[in-house]
Order: C-alpha cells, then sequence, then structure tokens
C-alpha cells in the first residue's frame, strides 16, 4: 500500500469494540490512528523479530486470537487465582488422552475400525471406561468433603485440561485485576475484561508451542479491546494506549 501511494507511514492499528450493544463496530485503520479511539500516552515496544517467531518469541499481539492464550501449566495458576475451573466434558478429557474420538455424533474408541463390528466391541470399552471415570470424578467433586481428596489423586495422575475455564458469575467482583507489564508499565484487566460475560468464561486459555518457536504468549482480542494496539512496521515497533 505505502508503495502504491495509498498510505505514506507504514503503520496500521486496531481499536476493537469489545461491546456487543455498542452501536460502532471496530476499526482497523492503515496508514495511521485514529486518535478519538484512545487516551493518554502511549508505550511503545520494539519488535524482536520479523515473522512468525521462528526463533522464540516471549509473546506476540494477535487479532486473530480471540483470547489471551499461553502456557498450560501458568494458564492453570492463572485460572486457579481467579477461581476459575475448566469447562470439560468426558469426551472431551477421554479424546485428549486418546482413548475417544468424535465422530459428530458420539464418542467412539480411538482404535476402533467401524467397518469390523467385532473389533468395536472390544475397543470401545477403554473410552467408554474413561468416560464413566470422568463422570464419577465429576460427581464426586461436588460433594463436600471429597473434593480435596479427589483433587489431589488427579493432581497426581492426570493433567489439567486444555481449553476453555468458566467462573461463578456470582463472584465476578471479588476476582482479582490481571497485569501485564510490557516495556516496563502495567497493563492491567478487570475482571470483566477478562471475562467473557455471556457465560462467565475465563479469557485465558491454554496453548502449549513447543520450541523452536514457543512457549510464548498471545495477547489476543481479549487485551486488544482494552488497549488501543499500533503496528508500526516503519520502526518495527508495537504500540499500546487505552482504548477510548
Amino acid at each position: 500500500m505505502v508503495e502504491q501511494g495509498l498510505v505514506n507511514d507504514k503503520v496500521f492499528s486496531f481499536w476493537l469494540n469489545r461491546d456487543a450493544k455498542g452501536k460502532d463496530g471496530s476499526e482497523l485503520v492503515f496508514g495511521g490512528l485514529d486518535p478519538k479511539h484512545y487516551k493518554g500516552s502511549r508505550t511503545y515496544v520494539p519488535v524482536t523479530q520479523k515473522g512468525f517467531c521462528e526463533r522464540g518469541c516471549a509473546a506476540v499481539v494477535d487479532s486473530g486470537t480471540s483470547l489471551l492464550a499461553g502456557p498450560t501449566t501458568m494458564m492453570t495458576e492463572i485460572n486457579h487465582a481467579i477461581g476459575a475451573e475448566a469447562v470439560v466434558t468426558p469426551d472431551k478429557i477421554c479424546s485428549q488422552i486418546g482413548l475417544c474420538f468424535f465422530n459428530g455424533i458420539h464418542s467412539m474408541s480411538s482404535n476402533i475400525k467401524p467397518v469390523v463390528e467385532k473389533e468395536e466391541v472390544g475397543t470401545s470399552v477403554m473410552c467408554t471406561a474413561c468416560e464413566m471415570i470422568v463422570i464419577w470424578v465429576q460427581n464426586q467433586l461436588k460433594q463436600k468433603g471429597s473434593k480435596e481428596t479427589v483433587l489431589n489423586y488427579v493432581n497426581q495422575s492426570i493433567p489439567t485440561p486444555l481449553g476453555e475455564s468458566s467462573i461463578d458469575c456470582n463472584r465476578v467482583s471479588n476476582m482479582p485485576n490481571i497485569t501485564f507489564t510490557i516495556g516496563g508499565k502495567g497493563f492491567s484487566l478487570t475482571p470483566d475484561q477478562v471475562l467473557l460475560e455471556s457465560a462467565c468464561l475465563s479469557g485465558f486459555v491454554s496453548l502449549d508451542i513447543p520450541p523452536p518457536r514457543g512457549p510464548m504468549w498471545i495477547l489476543g482480542d481479549v487485551f486488544m479491546g482494552v488497549y488501543h494496539t499500533v503496528f508500526d512496521y516503519g520502526n518495527m515497533q508495537l504500540g499500546f494506549a487505552r482504548a477510548a
């Protein structure tokens, strides 16, 4: 666009309107930024490398990622700190550990061959048994007095499920703020900014990117909706300011 003379500067900026009831939609500006969509000073940080972090990055800012993603160990700690619990279903857990797969209708053993009925009968037992165990654990966790025992067993035996986590909507007002330190400045997110209000889902999800690109954090729309973001390609830097 610069070479075609359509814009003067190698800059584009995002303003994401997170208010579903707002009359204005989000805005992407090529060649500059719209001053009415941010307030206060802007903090700039250098881009450490071009491309998609082939040699590894601490974090990326991505409008194509809806939530805030990061390593499972850290996301588990954050969700635990804010009181969020994993949203899981028996078929989801059992498919993650390789005992079942979802065929669009129901869960099935990952080893079955649908054209051979005899094999289906034998191998689907493991899938069914896994789902029964998950349901048992979920029921036990709902019973007062058994949660500590079950959690200790699960923590020692089963990895934390990946995916979304939910929180009791009545506890939102008691949740702490979450602050990211970027360029020596803190960028805080309040509970209502972190949660997807329609279902009280946590905006923090697990995403384990293996080396050499990872591990890394991805600051998606949850973050960009709060902070107006400038991608300054000409100076190889990113800028953040409070969205207005």
